[in-house]
């Protein structure tokens, strides 16, 4: 067998027994020197729904009522989760992992190299996953050491263009708008919302529920439930996100306390959000707990709050 070994299978809804077929089969035995049935590859397989030109390594993993479009490639140690759907032209590479319905558009390509200098390929993969949809011209990059790992949660939604850097976590219900890009090593929490064109630089964290305005420029961590915008610029709460959230009115009445304590006053942000966890009046509860808690950590610093204009 070829050190290489490529597979094209053809769903029953895309080929049949024609001479045409016939034909493609002789032609694709001729490029990649060998060709095997669907079941060698694809296990676990209801009705699989391989279109006749998609590239299929040996060894990938296919779950049922999986469908891949026209030219899709899929390399080897790939693991494709039940109802997925790769769109024509979408690249997936190996040793990544896709949970149940990902749905995966043109030109995307999940699992390419990391973006480094010198960096020899690394054996890690990417993770995403379940029902999390990645639209066209997508790039997510694997990680940058064999041992470490970029993932994107559940129910996300990458949005046209956007880049996941190496090495990124990315939370649960994340939405990432067109032309958004993560540098390597970025934290981003559960169901925060990113602005078109948005840049974040690497090793920041921007806390769950924070939304961050479109065309932004991030260098530092921003606290969950802030918005944030311009250039490391905090805005206020991201009431909106919030209340869809289902957040309780005393809850929220306390993260009110809390940005106020950290934000509306003078000093190390770090010793701010300190004292207000010690004092009585902030973070009684889990949310407003976990604002606070957001500043004991960190390597980039934390963005600042706009300031108004006439005031120094």
């Amino acid at each position: 067998m070829p050190a290489a070994t490529f597979v094209a299978t053809i769903a029953p809804e895309f080929g049949d027994t024609e001479p045409r077929t016939r034909r493609l089969r002789a032609r694709s035995l001729l490029w990649i020197g060998h060709v095997r049935s669907a079941r060698d590859t694809v296990t676990n397989v209801s009705q699989p729904r391989i279109h006749p030109t998609a590239v299929v390594e040996h060894g990938a993993r296919i779950g049922s009522n999986v469908e891949i479009g026209a030219y899709a490639i899929v390399a080897a140690g790939t693991r494709i989760g039940d109802d997925c759907r790769l769109a024509p032209h979408s690249m997936i590479h190996g040793n990544t992992e896709l949970g149940h319905g990902v749905s995966v558009d043109s030109f995307a390509v999940i699992g390419g190299l990391p973006q480094i200098h010198g960096c020899d390929a690394a054996s890690a993969g990417v993770r995403i996953g379940d029902r999390t949809v990645v639209r066209e011209g997508v790039t997510i990059n694997q990680p940058s050491k064999p041992d470490g790992v970029t993932a994107i949660g559940e129910d996300c939604y990458l949005m046209a263009q956007s880049h996941v850097g190496h090495d990124c976590v990315v939370g649960a219900s994340v939405t990432l708008a067109n032309n958004v890009m993560l540098a390597g090593h970025v934290t981003i929490g559960d169901f925060v919302v990113l602005g078109g064109g948005a840049g974040v630089h690497q090793f920041v964290r921007i806390g769950e529920s924070a939304m961050i305005g479109g065309n932004a420029s991030i260098s530092y961590d921003v606290p969950p439930y802030a918005i944030a915008a311009e250039r490391n610029e905090i805005c206020g709460l991201n009431l909106v996100g919030i209340r869809r959230r289902g957040v309780a009115s005393g809850a929220l009445a306390d993260l009110k306390r809390c940005f106020h304590a950290v934000f509306r006053s003078r000093g190390n942000i770090r010793e701010l959000a300190a004292a207000a966890r010690a004092s009585n009046g902030c973070g009684v509860e889990p949310e407003g707990r976990r604002f606070l808690e957001f500043f004991d950590t960190g390597r980039r610093g934390f963005a600042r709050q706009r300031t108004p204009r006439g005031r120094g």
